[in-house]
């Protein structure tokens, strides 16, 4: 069963070897061999991770010569962001609201106590910088 772009990608980043991997390649391209080399794994096993990468459309290989460089593919995260920014900005909003409340309430709590006089401030002061009349 093929998976829809959206959910190859996000099958791709729940792998944390491969979220490794990408976090490497956000440095820049570099070759199969120096992605293994952090690895406790084969090399067939840092291949099979870099197809799935490779599938979701998430990096992209290429052969020079000898040398196989992989680089980050920006069109799949793209993708995903545009999806989860949905979801950023329900929090933002959600998170201004309570923002929003919690003001509110300090309001009403301030408008509840009752108003302190200039002896009673003066004497907290004193008490803070650990001075007493005397």
């Amino acid at each position: 069963m093929a998976l829809d772009p959206l959910s190859s990608t996000f099958a791709a980043l729940a792998d944390p070897t491969r979220r490794a991997i990408l976090a490497r390649l956000a440095l820049g391209e570099t070759s199969v061999m120096e992605l293994a080399e952090p690895f406790d794994m084969s090399l067939p096993a840092i291949s099979r991770h870099l197809k799935v990468l490779e599938h979701a459309g998430l990096i992209s290989r290429s052969r020079e010569a000898q040398w196989r460089p992989c680089r980050i593919a920006p069109v799949a995260f793209k993708q995903a962001d545009g999806w989860l920014g949905n979801f950023r900005q329900f929090w933002d909003e959600s998170f201004n609201r309570l923002d929003g409340l919690l003001e509110e309430m300090k309001a009403e709590e301030a408008a509840k106590a009752p108003p302190r006089t200039k002896r009673k401030v003066k004497a907290t002061r004193e008490k803070k910088s650990g001075r007493t009349r005397g």
